[in-house]
């Protein structure tokens, strides 16, 4: 079936809508042009586009001129056809077609930002566009779509006004449909120029642009067409006269002249008037209000701003004590109900006014309440969290000092989980949510008072310092006990130390390496067995164990020194050297006897006793299993646990000190010696004979008073019983030597006490005579004060008296 044009119409198939009605480009423009046939056609293409009111006859007038299928108005319906913007290929010419959808229809009412945006960008992407219009409409302000061309012509200006001599222009054809003929064209032409003429001058120039022309951007060229109604065959006549313009190039009123052309190749004219359309869409000036807009924008302000300040009221008096560091009770419902009042007050006043403006403004008031509520939330959650924080350090330091055994990992894990309970429960309610573990009844709000506010940050940031309170607890607690653990390694190893110690025998360093051995093994094991509530990593208790091991073994090595000093150890070689020398093997007191070998004994005593020094000069065990090594220390270790000398640490006495220990013990057994041998002369001196006979001569009365008197009989039994005791048990020297020692003791103090009485004795200071007392003191701080008393009658008696220094 052909056209009424003669033209056979194209495959519905070839049109595309190339934008939408909700103003989205499509993505497959390239496709339908390639299926044009134009996609490698160059700049050997032409584009053209028509513009208009809604139902003027657009579809129809483009379908017979360049045969193309857009579908038309059905004439018992007045309702809008075309939607958006469509395109579609010419039959039998290298042409692109633009339907764009009609202007003034009652289907967007007064929203016009569509229209706006479809005539700028019909105007600036094509090479002619036909302006359709009525012949009525000339004259006409709104009618005649001079109040959008205004707005377009200016927003183009702005967008794509900067141009030099080799710029396109652009065929402004004005089709003026049903012409009756009772009004030229010459006048409808002088009109419509008239009336551009005069927009131009009146629209904004951008700077640089002042005098720029209409002529410089735009020809204008008219034509009319008959009545379809009442003239068809005329109406037919004037669309075939006026398609030989389209496609007569040797016309001189041929349309597509090369200057209008936007040399664009076929291929990227896609990628153009998508570009194209994204300026459009991104310019803010066509997008102008609507009276009604204008009202809703005005009344909607004025409503939210009575509502914002009810709520500011409410709000200010929450915000003091949240400032403060409070947690303030049902904060969350308290913020919802204010919320909820301002939204109810404003949907009540403002929901008649225009839809568009009453959800953006709604929208706007919403963000102006949240960002109110915001810092109330905000320092809600810090509150909680430094609450949280405290009542999880005390909870943790009130476990762990319960003493006794506690599990640490225990005691963690209930005073976390108590913290981040009290965190999160008075979190939810400040953002409006459910208690834990309520699930929200259906119907009711399951979204927080604002989606983005979240309090999962704040929450997580909470457990991180947990975390960190927690690792820092674990390490002070490990600290102590591992202190504990040297306590009691310490109590435990120093009696056996001391026990084998004073015993020498040539398996006493195996002793105390054993015994040392035994109480680290089982300070080892408690460690690990508490370390396990402590959760420590590997790291950690190899850390510990070092540490451990180093503290026992310096703790031992204390304990050696103090058993080894030079008084305890010359007291163990003088007993060693006594045990051996003064005592028998029975274990009974020596009296040595002139014939005994006290020089025999003495040298094999003292060599005895000073082999000793060796035995306790090195810690050296027979069992070198017993030997005592510190592993590598680890790379974690304490900057304040420095690494020890586990080897130079064996060495107990050192060659200086062996040769002083010797030195000295040598001199006390020089001097046990000595005490030997005058024990020895003095028991074997002899009295004369003839020194008893003068004795008994000159004695004899005495004798016989001893004799006869009880009393000093008694006396002298006692005296000569002791003296026979002294004699056989070789006291007599010591007991000479102590005699000598306590009479030079008391010549020495007699002396002294007859130099302090017969001393020149130190001259008073002088003191005034006074009638009363008088008391002089010392001018220099430290010394004494002194007090004189003086009497009337002119003597004086000083009485020196120390006092405290002042």
């Amino acid at each position: 079936m052909a056209t009424p044009n003669g033209v056979p119409p194209t495959s519905e198939s070839n049109r595309i809508q190339i934008i939408d009605e909700n103003k989205t480009f499509t993505h497959d423009l390239n496709g339908a042009i390639k299926e044009w046939g134009l996609l490698d056609s160059g700049f050997n293409y032409d584009l053209v586009a028509i513009f208009g009111s809604q139902s003027t006859g657009k579809s129809t007038l483009l379908n017979r001129l360049f045969g193309t299928t857009f579908d038309v108005m059905n004439e018992t319906e007045r309702r809008q056809t075309t939607k958006g913007i469509w395109m579609c290929g010419a039959k039998n010419m290298p042409l692109m077609v633009m339907d764009v959808e009609g202007t003034d229809g009652r289907e967007r009412g007064e929203d016009q930002d569509f229209e706006r945006k479809s005539a700028l960008f019909s105007l600036a992407s094509t090479e002619v566009l036909l302006v359709n219009m009525w012949e009525h409409q000339v004259g006409l302000y709104h009618g005649a779509n001079m109040a959008l061309l205004k707005t377009v012509f200016e927003v183009n200006l702005q967008l794509f006004g900067k141009r030099d001599a080799t710029s396109p222009r652009t065929l402004l054809l004005f089709v003026i449909r049903d012409h009756v003929g009772a009004t030229p064209l010459s006048n409808l032409r002088a009109t419509l120029i008239a009336d551009l003429s005069k927009i131009w001058d009146s629209i904004a120039k951008p700077e640089g642009l002042d005098h720029a022309k209409l002529d410089d951007y735009f020809d204008m060229s008219f034509v009319a067409l008959a009545h379809k109604i009442l003239r068809p065959d005329q109406f037919e006549e004037d669309v075939l006269k006026l398609r030989e313009r389209f496609f007569d190039r040797s016309r001189e009123d041929y349309v597509f002249k090369p200057v209008y052309h936007k040399r664009i190749p076929a291929d990227g004219v896609a990628h153009y008037m998508e570009g194209i359309w994204e300026q459009v869409q991104s310019n803010k000036d066509l997008d102008l209000p609507t009276q009604q807009e204008l009202l809703a924008q005005f009344r909607c302000d004025e409503i939210a701003a009575g509502a914002l300040e009810e709520f500011n009221i409410q709000a200010r008096s929450f915000r003091k004590p949240v400032e403060g560091g409070r947690i303030v009770e049902e904060l969350g419902r308290t913020m919802s109900t204010w919320k909820q009042s301002a939204l109810t007050r404003f949907d009540t006043a403002a929901s008649r006014y225009h839809k568009g403006v009453y959800t953006r403004k709604r929208a706007d008031l919403l963000a102006q309440l949240n960002t109110t509520l915001s810092p109330l939330f905000l320092g809600q959650l810090k509150n909680l969290h430094r609450s949280a924080l405290t009542t999880f350090k005390k909870d943790l330091v009130d476990g762990v000092r319960t003493g006794g055994d506690y599990d640490f990992g225990t005691i963690v894990q209930d005073a976390g989980k108590k913290a981040e309970e009290f965190f999160e429960s008075g979190a939810r309610e400040a953002a409006g949510l459910a208690p834990l573990g309520i699930k929200e009844e259906e119907g009711e709000e399951k979204q927080p008072i604002d989606a983005e506010w979240s309090y999962t940050d704040e929450f997580e940031q909470l457990k991180h310092e947990m975390q960190l309170v927690a690792d820092q607890c674990r390490k002070d607690e490990t600290k102590k006990m591992v202190n504990s653990i040297e306590k009691t390694f310490i109590r435990q190893i120093a009696e056996p130390v001391e026990v084998a110690l004073s015993k020498a025998k040539s398996d006493m360093w195996d002793t105390v390496l054993k015994a040392f051995r035994e109480n680290l093994e089982q300070c080892e094991a408690t460690y690990l067995s508490k370390a396990k509530s402590f959760n420590c990593n590997d790291e950690e208790n190899g850390v510990s164990l070092y540490i451990i091991k180093k503290r026992a073994w310096v703790a031992l090595r204390k304990r050696i020194d103090e058993l080894t000093a030079d008084p305890v150890i010359l007291t163990k070689l003088r007993d060693y050297f006594e045990e051996r020398f003064r005592y028998d093997e029975k274990g009974v007191p020596r009296v040595w006897k002139p014939e005994d070998d006290m020089d025999g004994s003495f040298q094999r005593a003292r060599d005895k006793t000073l082999e000793l020094v060796h035995l306790y000069a090195k810690i050296a065990p027979k069992d070198s299993s017993l030997e005592f090594s510190l592993p590598p220390p680890p790379t974690s270790l304490p900057e304040d646990d420095t690494e020890y000398d586990v080897a130079g640490s064996m060495v107990v006495l050192s060659e200086t000190k062996q040769m002083d220990v010797n030195a000295r013990f040598r001199r006390d057994a020089d001097a046990y010696y000595l005490e030997a041998k005058r024990s020895i002369v003095s028991s074997v001196s002899q009295v004369p004979g003839w020194a008893w006979g003068l004795m008994l001569i000159l004695g004899w009365n005495e004798i016989m008073t001893l004799i006869f008197n009880p009393l000093y009989a008694v006396a002298l039994c006692f005296a000569c019983g002791v003296a026979y005791t002294v004699i056989q048990l070789g006291l007599a020297g010591p007991i000479m030597q102590v005699s000598k020692t306590v009479a030079g003791e008391v010549q020495r103090q007699a002396t002294a006490k007859l130099r302090e009485q017969f001393a020149e004795p130190v001259p008073a200071p002088p003191v005034a005579r006074q009638n009363s007392t008088a008391s002089v003191y010392s001018s220099e701080p430290g010394l004494t004060r002194r007090s004189t008393t003086a009497t009337v009658n002119g003597y004086s008696d000083a009485d020196e008296m120390e006092m405290k220094p002042w």
